[in-house]
Order: C-alpha cells, then sequence, then structure tokens
C-alpha cells in the first residue's frame, strides 16, 4: 500500500440515495413540544430534530395509532 495518494485529481459524487434518507419539511407544533424535546436534548446530547424523529420513527415501527375520543 502507498504511504501517499493522490486525490486531487478525483471528480466528487453526489449520494444517489441521499434525497430518499429524509426529507424537508415545515410543520407547526406547540411551544411546550419544542421547549419538551429541546430539554431532552440537552440531558442527552442528541438534537431536539433528530429526538423528534426518533420518536416519530419508533411510532412508525411500532404501529402506534393515535385514539381521539372527543367529547360532545
Amino acid at each position: 500500500m502507498r504511504k501517499e495518494y493522490d486525490f486531487s485529481k478525483l471528480k466528487g459524487r453526489k449520494n444517489p440515495y441521499a434525497k430518499h434518507l429524509k426529507k424537508q419539511v415545515t410543520i407547526r407544533m406547540g411551544v411546550d413540544i419544542i421547549d419538551y424535546f429541546k430539554a431532552m436534548a440537552e440531558q442527552t446530547g442528541i438534537p431536539y430534530q433528530n429526538l423528534i424523529n426518533l420518536y416519530l420513527r419508533d411510532c412508525v415501527q411500532h404501529h402506534r395509532e393515535l385514539s381521539l375520543k372527543w367529547v360532545s
């Protein structure tokens, strides 16, 4: 194996699968929800957006469904 390699002539390539990994969306959330995840982010050291994504992914993987009962 060579000790030195010349990477200056290589052309960079974009990851063709990167666009399928995550998609940016705009969503309105309550301030209390954001504060909750930001506090959890400080405790864990994980960015709060990632924590929200992890929580939602867990809901998807476990097929959790929201049950709402409206009071009439």
